[in-house]
Formats: structure tokens, sequence, C-alpha cells
């Protein structure tokens, strides 16, 4: 069956790195905004022009332009056997438009990985990744295994920083997951575990929700 997954975390929960890792193992596409915005910046298409402005205007990319991009992002052919996201929904007017989009289809199955927020200041505040390629480093390596680039750490993963993205994440998102857990889809795992013990935990839970081997 085809798996429709919504990855929510808080900042360091890891949620990117399982998402990839899924998608990998299913041999579905992994979608992050983040990635497409960044892609379509550097390309320099319309839409990175008009994100590019907004953003370097300290404002935040609104609805209609996200809930644009994810939805020609799902028309492709790729994503007909199923997707992750990642970075999408981040609002209930994004999660309403992607209930839209998907209506009639596979289920709907969100996770939330669940990290206490202790851990996430140690993992932020300890993390590492490539100046080159953005690649986050696991710990230990003192080069980027993706391309050789040096490790840097980035200039919003200091304490009084972290502190302060949590907290917009939980005032933020509280209402997200409000909207999705009494769905008989959604799940959430423990995050403060190891790698694979999460990516095990994951697969449990989308399981669960469509059955056969996730």
């Amino acid at each position: 069956m085809a798996v429709r997954l919504v990855m929510l975390g808080a900042p360091g929960a890891g949620k990117g790195t399982q998402a990839e890792r899924f998608a990998r193992n299913r041999g579905v596409p992994k979608i992050s905004t983040g990635d497409i915005l960044r892609e379509a910046v550097q390309e320099g298409s319309e839409l990175g022009r008009t994100s590019k402005a907004i953003m370097d205007a300290g404002q935040l990319i609104g609805d209609d332009i996200m809930i644009a991009i994810v939805k020609e992002r799902l028309s492709r052919a790729d994503a007909a056997n199923g997707f992750v996201l990642d970075g999408f929904p981040r609002t209930v007017t994004q999660a309403v438009a992607l209930d839209a989009m998907v209506k009639g289809g596979a289920p709907l199955v969100v996770v939330n990985v669940e990290v206490p927020e202790t851990a996430l200041v140690e993992r932020l505040t300890t993390r590492r990744i490539c100046a080159n390629c953005g690649w986050i480093a696991v710990p230990g390596l003192t080069a980027c295994a993706r391309c050789g680039g040096p490790l840097v750490q980035r200039r919003d993963d200091n304490v009084e920083v972290v502190k302060e993205r949590l907290r917009v994440y939980d005032r933020d998102t509280q209402p997200l997951v409000e909207f999705y857990e009494s769905r008989p889809t959604f799940r959430s795992v423990d995050g403060d575990q190891t790698p694979d013990a999460v990516a095990a935990d994951l697969a449990a839970a989308v399981a669960s929700v469509v059955g056969g081997h996730a």
C-alpha cells in the first residue's frame, strides 16, 4: 500500500534524518519545503526570487506559497506511490489544504517525534553542519561524509537562540498536533533513542496504520 507520511517534531528531534531514511527504504520521495525553497533560490526561478525577497525582509513564507509548492510537488509522478513530508504542514491552514490534496487516496499517517527539551538543547548546541552542502554531521566526524567539506556550528545553534526556537515551535505547532492527534492515523514515537531504534519505532508506527511491511 502507498504510504503518505507527515513527520512532525521540534528542531533537533531528528525528523529530517528519519524522514530521509524512511523514504529511501520505501522508495518514495522525501519532500522538504526547505529544500524546495533553497533550490528555487539557487536556480533563480520566479518562486525563488519571490521567496528570497520575503526571507530577506525577515518575513515568513506565507501559507499560500507553501501550499502551492507542495501541491505542485505532490502532483509529480514519483509521488503517486507515496511520499514523506518534512516541514509541511506547519500551520492548521496548511494541514487543511493538505487534506484536500490527498483526499480519496491512501491514509495520511502523521508521526510526531518527541524528544525532551533538555535533550533537544544538547543536540542543537553541539551539532555541526557542513559549510558547503549543509549536511548535518554525525557526532564524532571531523569532515562532511557527503562532500568532504568543513564542519561548522550554525549561527543560531547557541543556547539562547535554541531555547527561543523551541518556544516558538511549541507555540506554533501545538495547534497542529491538536489538529491531528485525535485521528486514528496519528502516532507518536520516542525520538530520545538511537537513530536505529527511532527508525524501528517509526516503521512500526506506520505499519500499525497501513499494515504490511512498513
